[in-house]
């Protein structure tokens, strides 16, 4: 009797197949779970990391802050940047300045003979410089000696809205380096109504 008892108590302890294979399943299902999320995780982690080295290092995002680029860009507008020190007379750049991203548009590159005349016509090697791209031109805050070589490894910049634009036409500004150019602007991403090339 008392055997009889210690088999049926045996019994009722081992599971069945049923509750085994359901067990195994739970365990596997866990175990995929965590390595699809583990997975999942690493990608999202690289591509993000991929994303900041692109927008740093190859085509930076800037945000337009004040007018001096009015209107060709408006103040708030968000543009990217192409990662470049290859630039001609009439591109947009952004380059550092005191801890900070100017944008202006190249004028003349280093070599070259920069004149303003006092109704803001501008000449670059005698030559005076058509610009569709201003509604009106003035001399500005301009405290160079005109006419004006511009430096070895440096380019002439200037603001699209002479009047108040800072730029290397004053001496708190001047010519730019080469190596603080940050890149050329190519294109705006916002606003949306205004979404395209920059020219």
């Amino acid at each position: 009797m008392a055997q009889e008892e210690t088999n049926s108590a045996e019994e009722m302890t081992v599971p069945s197949m049923e509750l085994l294979e359901a067990e195994l399943k739970k365990e596997q299902y866990r175990s995929n779970y965590s390595r699809v999320l583990k997975s999942t995780v690493f990608s999202l982690l690289v591509v993000a990391a991929i994303a900041v080295l692109i927008a740093v290092l190859l085509l930076p995002v800037l945000q337009i802050s004040g007018t001096s680029m009015t209107e060709t860009l408006q103040d708030k507008d968000i543009v990217v940047a192409v990662n470049s020190s290859k630039y001609k007379t009439k591109d947009i750049i952004a380059f550092y300045y005191n801890n900070n991203i100017l944008i202006k548009r190249v004028i003349a590159t280093a070599g070259q003979w920069v004149d303003i005349d006092e109704e803001g016509n501008v000449y670059v090697d005698e030559q005076l410089i058509e610009e569709p791209y201003i509604n009106e031109k003035a001399f500005g805050e301009c405290n160079i000696e005109l006419p004006y070589q511009v430096p070895d490894g440096k380019c002439f910049v200037m603001g699209d809205h002479r009047a108040t634009s800072i730029d290397s036409r004053n001496t708190a500004v001047g010519c730019v380096s080469n190596d603080m150019v940050v890149g050329r602007i190519l294109f705006r991403v916002w606003p949306m109504s205004d979404i395209g090339v920059i020219k």
